[in-house]
């Protein structure tokens, strides 16, 4: 009995002591920099394959990838818009390649986590050697997406899926809704100055005639008048005149 007891105090001893040596993780926060359009070099792995390229975040839900590596990918541009994809090469469009529908399931996996998590106001995690993991899970499966300092993505993996992309060079870009405003207000504003241009000078030429017009009809009334009366007046100073001379002759 004495030996049971003093085994069980042993078990619990060596629990308490593993317990403690073990860190405890505790969730962190960080500004989540992830809300706002980018461009960043990418490295990507897929089990066997490794594929290179430039990565172009837009705005919620509108992104492309443009591949440099390896040669059955290079000069490819996988575009992404709410869910549709579309392939070109050299500017010329054609169906997703074979060869890119690992890339492409892979970029429709980091493109729900990264646009789902800029919602957020900040971004939590498990603080590990200086980044921020994000754990979550999708339908393709569990994913860790780590941000550095400033809530950048830094890493994006998919360890039971065997994919993980390394971001590097990360730079942001303009917005697809800040390049389309930019559009409508440089036409707004080439169509107010046509239009200022060309009817001011209609507006002004047209009073100014009608103006001459107003003016010189009463001043010739006023000439004419004024002549009248004056033949008015020499015609009574005659009349009595001749009035006043009669009665002295006689």
């Amino acid at each position: 009995m004495k030996r049971l007891i003093s085994f069980a105090v042993m078990l619990l001893t060596a629990v308490v002591m593993v317990a403690c040596s073990s860190p405890i993780k505790s969730e962190t926060s960080r500004k989540n920099g992830l809300n706002c359009a980018f461009e960043s070099s990418v490295n990507i792995t897929i089990d066997k394959l490794n594929a290179e390229g430039i990565l172009k975040r837009f705005g919620d839900g509108v992104w492309d990838i443009e591949f440099s590596s390896p040669n059955t990918l290079s000069g490819v541009k996988l575009e992404f818009d709410s869910g549709n994809v579309s392939a070109s090469y050299k500017g010329l469009d054609f169906s997703v390649p074979q060869s890119a529908l690992p890339v492409k399931a892979l970029m429709l996996n980091l493109i729900e986590t990264i646009d789902e998590n800029a919602r957020l106001e900040e971004l939590k995690g498990i603080e590990k050697d200086n980044v921020l993991e994000i754990s979550g899970s999708l339908e393709g499966g569990e994913y860790v997406l780590s941000v550095g300092k400033d809530g950048k993505p830094v890493s994006f993996d998919m360890e039971n899926n065997k994919l993980k992309v390394i971001f590097s060079d990360f730079k942001e870009i303009q917005s697809v809704t800040e390049s389309t405003t930019t559009s409508v207000m440089t036409i707004i504003e080439t169509s107010t100055e046509e239009t200022t241009m060309s009817n001011p000078a209609e507006v002004i030429e047209i009073p100014e005639q009608n103006a001459e017009e107003v003016v010189e009809i009463p001043e010739s009334q006023e000439v004419v008048e004024y002549s009248e009366s004056e033949e008015t007046v020499e015609i009574i100073e005659q009349d009595a005149e001749q009035t006043i001379e009669i009665p002295e002759e006689y």
